[in-house]
């Protein structure tokens, strides 16, 4: 018998660093509901009192960013002098260029059709880089069961935050959950953190008891609850909490986002960069591979990585790793997924749909297992044509 412990984090739309995400998708999804082919790379940085939006995007529209910046912002409830950040009296500051045009020559006109006539129907990568897709058959959404689980939680904080159910918590959180594992299976939760940003005047018997009732107890199956141990705000205080506490920047909680450590990550963040980007777009794709082939009953483990040079439309490289829980061998699943999935940036953008304002809803409580938005990556409809092309193979 082999024990492993496994742990995963995830944070609440409060966090500063989310908070930046939330900016910046909120101006790409603004900017794609009137220019859907809009090329949109936005990044924010927060700090006390102050909002720095910068990047590169090229559109058709206009957009009030300042003004979107502070809705968002109070949104997540930072509003009013109690939590030091305030959407409406912080200074937001921007700084946007256009797109540089040697990227979009590449963007617009892949190397595979460059030298041809001008065919704008197919777009390279907007950049280099590698991409990767994770799914296991450990939680129903198949995904990691400790990320799956520190998602739950955070999304539950903010839930008993904005119903009232406790009026004392403020909107920067965080969550932690290890698992056990037994012989490579998830037996049970060894260790639960939250720590959640609360007004001055709540004592931290009561809070740590709430959250224990209206928080970890209503998510976390009671059966996987077997001498668990719970560090709830164990500094005993959190009273400055987002982006007075703590700066933040968009693209600095990737793993968050994705598998939760438990799978590997190529670096490139997500947020405020429309689908062209291949950090974005192949992600989600690579995603819906991996997914579909445990869906199918091919394996109960599956990692993917493509990789792309920018400017050119078919992947570099695909590969498919099923840690020894495979069917079939690897090199047989790649080439299924050649045969079955269509993975040059124009195919990903037009049959995941990429076009359309989907983003803001992704920034908290990750980007992937997110079956409750129902996200074109999360779908298991390509199961049979994998099985079909591995008989042809």
């Amino acid at each position: 018998m082999i024990k492993q412990l496994f742990t995963s984090e995830s944070v609440t739309e409060g966090h500063p660093d989310k908070v930046c995400d939330r900016i910046s998708d909120t101006v790409l999804d603004t900017i794609l509901e009137q220019d859907p082919h809009a090329r949109v790379a936005c990044e924010t940085a927060v700090t006390t009192g102050l909002v720095l939006i910068m990047g590169e995007i090229s559109t058709s529209c206009y957009v009030d960013i300042p003004k979107i910046a502070r809705e968002v912002i109070k949104d997540i409830g930072y509003s009013g002098n109690e939590q030091g950040f305030d959407g409406d009296s912080c200074a937001v500051i921007t700084s946007i260029d256009e797109q540089s045009p040697d990227i979009a020559m590449g963007v617009n006109n892949a190397w595979e059709v460059r030298d041809s006539a001008r065919d704008d129907s197919q777009n390279g990568a907007g950049d280099q880089g590698m991409m990767f897709g994770f799914a296991c058959d450990e939680t129903p959404e198949l995904m990691p069961m400790a990320i799956s689980l520190a998602h739950k939680l955070a999304k539950q904080l903010s839930k008993v935050r904005r119903d009232g159910t406790l009026p004392y918590l403020r909107p920067d959180g965080k969550t932690q959950v290890t698992v056990e594992y037994v012989d490579g299976k998830p037996t049970r939760v060894d260790t639960v953190v939250v720590s959640n940003q609360h007004s001055a005047d709540v004592a931290m018997d009561k809070l740590r008891a709430d959250i224990t009732k209206h928080v970890i107890e209503p998510v976390i199956p009671a059966g996987l609850l077997l001498g668990t141990k719970y560090f709830i705000n164990p500094t005993g205080r959190f009273v400055v909490g987002g982006p007075q506490g703590d700066s933040g920047l968009t693209g600095r909680k990737i793993i968050v986002d994705t598998y939760g450590g438990y799978g590997r990550h190529g670096g490139g963040s997500f947020s405020g960069k429309d689908p062209t980007k291949v950090d974005r777009s192949a992600a989600y794709a690579a995603r819906h591979v991996a997914k579909n082939i445990v869906a199918a009953g091919l394996a109960g483990r599956c990692e993917v990585q493509l990789a792309y040079a920018i400017g050119v439309a078919q992947p570099v490289s695909v590969n498919v790793n099923t840690f020894g829980t495979g069917k079939v061998d690897d090199e047989a699943l790649a080439r299924a997924v050649y045969k079955v999935f269509d993975l040059t940036p124009t195919a990903i953008i037009r049959d995941l749909d990429l076009r359309k304002p989907i983003y803001r809803q992704l920034t908290a409580f990750g980007h992937m297992g997110r079956e409750d938005l129902g996200v074109s990556w999360e779908k298991t409809d390509k199961t049979d044509a994998l099985l079909a092309a591995l008989t042809a193979i």
